[in-house]
């Protein structure tokens, strides 16, 4: 987890607004297995077992569907420590009937789902990063086939048990309508290097060389609506800077660009050109 600890810029917490608290909770606990980390009656903060919440879900009295051809969360990431966790979590979803498409990035091994409202859940391994391949600033990844027999040699006896407590928020990924301004706002404004691409429909970008810790599409069409604040889907994610100074030239740096930027009983707000919600926080 390397790539995801403080000294870093990564996504450290996600924040759903969900159609139906009750049901959503039961899919994230029991098919899923986060843990309760703190409740409320409009909110549920949960955690993988460690110390901080990797996401919250919030029920909103009027909430609607989401717009599926708007802006906004296209999946989040959850990344697993250890091969044998993917093995184990594949089997269970299988057991449970939850219908699972998947991928070998060659930078990493993936699995992909969807919550009840839609909202995409990537859940992943990282190989080694001494075995990533780079072509000068750029990682070398690909959409292959998954390895499932070879990954289910990794099954253990016990099973899958719930989320790991080294579990952490890998990155996200978002649909965009400009992906020039999405660049311009999150690397030249909030400091993330482009490490990846997809034609000119696709881009990764991270810090210190992670393969990346947001994607940014256009698969939706560059004139993509963006979602309407009480449509179901993300609210906000969290990003993470090491320091002060850090999240101040940041700050600086997209107000330039003429980025709104609040803050509101002590958190900095932003919203970025596809009106995605981002959080400052160190």
């Amino acid at each position: 987890m390397l790539f995801h600890e403080k000294e870093n810029i990564h996504v450290n917490l996600v924040t759903l607004r969900v159609m139906d608290l009750n049901r959503s909770l039961d899919f994230y606990t029991n098919i899923i297995g986060f843990q309760i980390w703190a409740r409320s009656s409009k909110a549920v903060h949960l955690s993988a077992g460690g110390e901080k919440p990797l996401l919250v879900l919030e029920e909103d009295q009027d909430v609607r569907p989401p717009n599926r051809k708007a802006t906004g969360l296209y999946h989040f990431a959850l990344l697993l420590p250890e091969k044998s966790d993917l093995a184990d979590l594949v089997k269970h979803l299988i057991n449970k009937n939850v219908q699972v498409a998947s991928a070998d990035h060659l930078v990493s091994e993936a699995i992909y789902f969807s919550d009840p409202d839609g909202n995409g859940i990537e859940v992943y391994i990282d190989r080694p990063s001494s075995l990533w391949e780079w072509s000068g600033s750029e990682v070398k990844m690909a959409v292959d086939p998954l390895d499932f027999e070879g990954l289910f040699r990794f099954e253990t006896n016990p099973g899958w048990v719930g989320l790991p407590d080294r579990t952490v928020m890998g990155h996200v990924h978002l649909h965009v309508s400009d992906l020039e301004k999405a660049k311009q706002f999150y690397c030249d404004g909030l400091g993330f290097d482009v490490v990846g691409r997809l034609g000119d429909e696709a881009l990764f970008i991270s810090s210190a060389n992670y393969h990346h810790h947001i994607g940014l599409n256009t698969w939706k069409g560059t004139d993509a609506p963006s979602p309407e604040k009480q449509e179901a889907g993300l609210k906000w994610f969290d990003l993470h800077f090491p320091q002060n100074h850090s999240r101040e030239e940041a700050i600086h740096r997209i107000r330039q660009m003429g980025a709104s930027v609040d803050e509101k009983d002590g958190v900095i707000y932003t919203i970025d050109p596809s009106k995605n919600r981002i959080r400052l926080v160190v």
